[in-house]
């Protein structure tokens, strides 16, 4: 099974763009990296030709949990192989890789169903910003977390070589209110592009996710305003974005299970 091969290329590329920033490695840093480059790029290209197959059908749209959370994936992997191109940030890139991983393995698991409902472009690109900024924002969660631990770390006094796959505290702060403002505007767009292209949109089912999405969009711009105009940083920052991520992925993996699981509802 391909997803099998992905999972593998992934976990690859993941490892040794981590293991290229241990001392132990310092030597074979530049092979290292080089093999995780060649394995994260052939994954992310052969994930991203299966994953089109897989969602964009003739009749429209195949946007099942399982290949939403994988085109979730596929962005972490980009921007994990971006990322590495900072060596500071190749240990966070290396655990994103792993995550990607993960999230491929999910690829096309949930076969369309026997009867597409048509949707015109303009439905189509929503989804698709909608999930670009739901992508965007779990990048962000993972560098909260990441920035979390680390925080801990060196609260805790914790010396070791394992620091060397962190970057500096305020880098990874600054890399999370980066992610933010950027999850902030697209999720902005999504969220007005749905007002403009779904029809009645609070007399339908979708309300529920409606408001939660307008909820961690609230959060999430009290948060940059807060970075902007007051200097917010640290655990408490970090936490409120976190809280945003909570409600968001209630608005859309939640919501959605229900309706479609529980309740025997589309999404549209």
């Amino acid at each position: 099974m391909f997803q099998i091969t992905l999972l593998f290329l992934y976990i690859i590329a993941g490892t040794t763009c981590a293991a290229s920033r241990l001392p132990r490695y310092a030597g074979q840093a530049g092979p290292l990296l080089a093999v995780a480059y060649l394995a994260g790029i052939g994954a992310f290209l052969w994930h991203a030709v299966r994953l089109v197959a897989e969602i964009v059908l003739p009749d429209g749209l195949h946007l099942s949990l399982a290949n939403t959370v994988s085109f979730i994936g596929l962005q972490i992997a980009l921007i994990a192989l971006l990322g590495a191109l900072e060596a500071r940030l190749r240990g966070l890139a290396g655990g994103l890789l792993l995550l990607a991983a993960i999230c491929a393995t999910m690829t096309g698991l949930e076969p369309p169903p026997a009867l597409q409902v048509p949707s015109t472009w303009q439905l189509q690109a929503h989804i698709l910003v909608s999930l670009f900024a739901y992508g965007l924002l779990t990048v962000g969660c993972i560098v909260a977390v990441f920035a979390l631990v680390q925080d801990r770390r060196l609260r805790a006094g914790r010396l070791s070589p394992v620091n060397n796959l962190f970057a500096p505290l305020e880098t990874t702060e600054r890399l999370l209110f980066g992610i933010a403002a950027a999850g902030f505007a697209t999720l902005l767009l999504a969220i007005l592009s749905g007002f403009l292209f779904v029809e009645n949109l609070f007399a339908q089912h979708l309300v529920h996710k409606t408001a939660l999405s307008l909820l961690a969009l609230v959060l999430f711009g009290i948060l940059i305003a807060g970075r902007h105009f007051a200097g917010w940083r640290g655990r408490a920052a970090v936490l409120l974005y976190l809280w945003g991520f909570v409600i968001l992925c209630l608005a859309y993996f939640g919501s959605r299970f229900v309706l479609e699981n529980i309740l025997g509802r589309t999404w549209g």
